[in-house]
């Protein structure tokens, strides 16, 4: 059982025998083709859609073919769907950019896919001939402009209707793939979930101090905003009073170069691999995405993750974890306490708080830029994409972070929303410069070249702790005797840009920042762990604070030095047998002598 779960990339099928027939369905996840070619996976919205699923994110120029080969159980007719969506359907926008086909044996099926329906759903490809066991299958970008599949499914069973509902489609694919029970990946004395830098941080830190960690990351890279697919610089200094050793194990993962939206050497993630590679304790698992928790009296056991390459799942054991997710996932399934928007004056009684509780949060950056070559180089022209004016374009070359979309919407509901959103944002601003603009000759020579898929975000859930960080500790300043990790990074909070709201209401896409200057702050070890999930750490944008207080926390340097500390402090939970909040009681002093030594290599 478990040796036919690791066939990796191998497709699954699933014999149901129905009356004296044999009826048959074959199930492919695209995710799982033996070649994924230029499609990349995308997993952002495996939570609300169930799967990751494979993006055909070629920027106006068709990608390469992914290809795989399946064994069919026997010749005949089959019925085929294909899950997928037109993906600018929401927006009932002219044009469908996501179109692809399905070959099978190098001869398209005559259905175009990615051309209808808002949502995810299974698009009818009609009936289709197999001739043989053993085919070969291929998905065909035709725009290179974010067409997308889920899954195929064949079947050719009298009557039979693929599920529909999120539950019954959940029910299906684990039948399909046999996920009956998960493969036990062993026991661990620290559990991060979460590979950016905080995480990275964390798990560096608490290796070096002994105890054996499981990194899980739900990308093939680490570094989250400061990887190479989303290419944000680190913020905030290191090296702080009243810790100068911390921000030394940051610093071996930061190449010390500045700028968003630059080449994918500015970020290195070649380095941050090989920092947490040399760590004998820390085993590192890329491309697994935590869906599932366990608990037993308000501490967390066990996490499930499933591969997003191979669709197999794996359990971690644990004594202790650390939600370094950003999004507060790990939390969120295990039950923490969490909040999510903006506190209101009146509650917290924060200057910079509005008058009225509501849902906004800092919004997610889709950043782009374009090259000069040394010939014309064209572009398509994108009627799907939002329209703009030689009034309301943006003549430039990069996109930074203030390309920012979704600060009025749910950046974990409707995040596949947001995203496409900043998608059709970058590329009809670039179409309009390169076929339109009245100055279009600038841009002759200009190749777009590069555009995030993976959103950058600021803000969603933050983890509740047994101190929430408000703007008032911050400004005062207010001490606290747990006083750790220094922010020196200004109370920076992003509001829609007045501008663009006025040419572009309800659907903003650009962002500004609002900056109230602060002497660098200590913040309180308390911030980091759950105050009613026992045993949970957390590390970066999802720690305890209020939305205001999140301005200035939220930069990377200042999140990978809380991930370094949240080690040091599972160190001394596992010497002692204790809580997160245990360390805060019982050894609070041990703590700092192990801060002011530091766990960074000289």
């Amino acid at each position: 059982m478990q040796k036919h779960r690791f066939m990796g990339l191998v497709i699954y099928v699933l014999l149901v025998c129905v009356s004296l027939t044999a009826a048959h369905t074959v199930f492919l996840e695209a995710e799982g083709f033996d070649d994924l070619g230029g499609w990349g996976i995308d997993q952002q919205s495996m939570d609300q859609m169930g799967s990751p699923y494979l993006l055909a994110h070629g920027l106006g120029r068709p990608v390469a073919d992914a290809t795989t080969t399946v064994q069919f159980p026997a010749a005949g007719t089959y019925r085929l769907w294909v899950r997928t969506k037109d993906w600018v359907a929401p927006w009932k926008a002219p044009g469908v950019p996501g179109r692809f086909q399905l070959l099978i044996d190098d001869k398209p099926v005559p259905i175009t896919f990615g051309t209808e329906g808002v949502q995810w759903h299974w698009q009818d490809g009609g009936q289709i001939r197999i001739d043989k066991t053993s085919v070969r299958f291929a998905l065909h970008d035709l725009t290179g402009f974010d067409g997308r599949c889920d899954a195929i499914l064949f079947s050719d069973e009298s009557g039979f209707v693929p599920p529909v509902t999120d539950e019954s489609l959940s029910v299906f694919r684990r039948k399909m793939l046999d996920l009956s029970d998960p493969i036990d990946e062993g026991q661990f004395d620290l559990v991060v979930v979460g590979g950016g830098i905080a995480g990275t941080c964390s798990a560096i830190s608490s290796a070096r101090l002994g105890l054996k960690v499981a990194l899980i990351q739900d990308r093939p890279v680490l570094g989250g905003n400061n990887s190479s697919e989303i290419r944000v610089h680190l913020n905030g200094e290191i090296n702080q009073p009243p810790y100068p050793a911390l921000g030394n194990v940051v610093r071996e993962l930061d190449t010390g170069l500045r700028g968003n939206a630059q080449p994918a050497h500015h970020y290195d993630d070649g380095q941050k691999l090989a920092v947490v590679q040399a760590e004998k304790n820390l085993h590192l698992f890329l491309n697994m995405h935590v869906f599932q928790v366990r608990t037993q009296n308000n501490q967390i056991t066990s996490v499930i993750a499933r591969h997003t390459r191979r669709n197999t799942e794996h359990r971690f054991n644990g004594i202790l974890f650390a939600d370094c997710t950003g999004d507060g996932s790990l939390g969120y399934l295990a039950g923490a306490d969490f909040r999510v928007g903006r506190e209101s004056k009146k509650e917290t009684g924060e200057p910079l708080a509005p008058d009225k509780p509501d849902k906004m949060t800092m919004g997610t950056s889709v950043q782009w830029y374009a090259v000069e070559t040394d010939k014309p180089v064209s572009f398509p022209e994108c009627p799907w994409a939002l329209p703009f004016t030689d009034q309301t374009c943006y003549p430039m070359t990069r996109g930074d972070w203030d390309w920012e979309t979704g600060m009025n919407r749910n950046q974990i509901a409707e995040f596949e929303f947001i995203r496409d959103y900043g998608l059709r944002v970058a590329f009809g601003n670039w179409s309009y410069l390169k076929n339109h603009y009245k100055f279009k000759e600038d841009y002759t020579h200009h190749r777009l070249d590069w555009v995030a898929y993976i959103g950058g975000k600021r803000e969603s859930r933050r983890l509740l702790g047994d101190v929430i960080l408000q703007e008032q500790d911050i400004v005062e300043p207010r001490p606290y005797p747990d006083a750790m990790v220094t922010t020196t990074w200004t109370i920076d909070l992003h509001y829609p840009n007045p501008k663009n709201s006025e040419q572009f209401p309800g659907a903003e896409f650009r962002s500004i920042a609002e900056h109230k200057r602060i002497a660098p702050y200590p913040i309180p070890y308390r911030c980091l762990y759950s105050r009613n999930i026992e045993n949970l750490f957390m590390a970066g944008r999802n720690i305890s604070v209020t939305h205001v207080a999140l301005g200035t926390v939220r930069v990377m340097r200042t999140g990978g030095m809380m991930g370094e500390v949240v080690g040091m402090a599972a160190a001394m939970a596992r010497k002692h047998n204790t809580t997160p909040r245990g360390v805060f009681r019982d050894h609070l002093e041990e703590l700092k002598e192990l801060a002011t030594k530091g766990v960074g290599k000289q």
